[in-house]
């Protein structure tokens, strides 16, 4: 089996389980590659580093598995070393919240275990696409979470002329303005009022960033729209953001957003699923009235 691995540094504390994963793998006789970057802090930690090793846009044909060893945003950047590749993206969470990367390191044993037997699903997530004019994200132009357009610095706020398949929608007052994935709803959307969707649910979520206008809110429409924008302000340029990657911009950027044609595929464990990592993750029904979830 041939395994590639990302990751971005961690804390020496995470080294040993990291080194258990390595010896593991070896013994099962995987083929493994490595992100070059995540070489480098690797041999830092003097964990193994006589590994193949690949970069961004690097074909990964014959790749089984995908292992991104971060946090969310790890995964996040690692959706983007996959790309149309579609490879399966199982995350292993040494950052903090661990939304999207799922696996703690006191399960990284089983849950490689677990891999290796098969006994696993693939939750395919959806993709938003920015096309731009002129372009600003080159191939990179896709995003598991969340576009976005934002006012830059401290300058006042923004206006984003909004349409949905060339049917005018809103002009939004605002500091910004948010298009989120399903994935992206628990975002920084999540933080700005949107609402929380299932994965599988096939919208975009509209969601403005401290409106001016109060009865605003954020608006769910199909995946299958394309969803234009035309931007004004005070200051000539805005800042467009897509998931981790922002880049200032002039206000007279032509902006067209859509779903990408191809998606991300997670690994899902079996004792993982999207309304546990909701209760665990963001605390819901915490709550001493409700036994069942006060006890998972």
């Amino acid at each position: 089996m041939r395994i590639a691995i990302l990751g971005k540094p961690f804390e020496p504390a995470a080294a040993p389980f990291l080194q258990a994963l390595f010896d593991d793998l070896a013994a099962r006789g995987a083929q493994i590659s490595v992100a070059e970057p995540f070489r480098q802090h690797l041999q830092e930690l003097q964990l193994p580093a006589n590994l193949t090793t690949f970069q961004r846009g690097d074909s990964l044909a014959g790749t089984q598995f995908v292992l991104s060893i971060g946090g969310d945003g790890t995964l996040l950047d690692t959706v983007t070393y996959v790309g149309k590749q579609q490879i399966p993206i199982l995350g292993i969470n040494t950052g903090r919240l661990g939304f999207l990367a799922t696996v703690t390191l006191d399960r990284l044993a089983q849950s490689i275990d677990t891999l290796f037997k098969g006994h696993f699903t693939l939750d395919r997530r959806s993709l938003v696409r920015v096309d731009t004019d002129p372009d600003v994200f080159g191939t990179l132009n896709f995003g598991l979470n969340e576009f976005s357009i934002l006012k830059r610095d401290t300058s006042s706020m923004i206006v984003v002329h909004t349409y949905i398949d060339g049917e005018y929608l809103n002009s939004y007052w605002a500091d910004g303005l948010i298009v989120s994935t399903p994935t992206g709803s628990t975002g920084y959307s999540l933080s700005c009022g949107g609402p929380v969707m299932l994965p599988q649910t096939n919208n975009f979520t509209i969601t403005p960033v401290c409106p001016h206008n109060l009865n605003v809110r954020p608006l769910i429409v199909p995946d299958h729209s394309v969803i234009s924008f035309e931007i004004e302000g005070r200051s000539n340029n805005c800042l467009l953001s897509l998931d981790s990657r922002s880049m200032p911009v002039e206000n007279s950027v032509q902006i067209a957003v859509r779903r990408e044609t191809f998606d991300a595929h997670l690994v899902k464990l079996n004792h993982v699923n999207f309304l546990s990592t909701l209760r665990s993750k963001l605390n819901w029904g915490l709550d001493r009235r409700n036994p069942i979830a006060f006890s998972a």
